[in-house]
């Protein structure tokens, strides 16, 4: 698969997040959440970035990524600081599993 091709799934992948929801690098690209990452390092501010967290609920953004979370409402863990994915993981499709 080419490289723009897979840039493109992953970008569309997260524009299809919807707001409340969260998904994780690996949901995206189970094979290679770190190219998630880099997708979105170049890419990011053309899509709602600040839905991709870490598999344990973590951000990688700090404040500026909790601050949009909170704006929308997902739900995050009683310290504040990490997403409850049980509450805000939005669905895989059917037949996918979470890492």
């Amino acid at each position: 698969m080419a490289d723009d091709e897979r840039t493109a799934r992953i970008l569309a992948a997260v524009r299809a997040i919807p707001e409340g929801f969260v998904r994780t690098y690996g949901d995206i690209a189970p094979r290679t959440p770190r190219l998630v990452g880099a997708v979105l390092r170049e890419h990011g501010e053309s899509v709602p970035w600040h839905r991709v967290v870490r598999a344990d609920g973590s951000v990688t953004q700090g404040e500026r990524q909790l601050a949009l979370l909170r704006a929308e409402d997902v739900p995050l863990r009683p310290d504040g600081r990490k997403v409850d994915l049980a509450e805000a993981r939005f669905p895989l499709p059917p037949g996918e599993v979470a890492p």
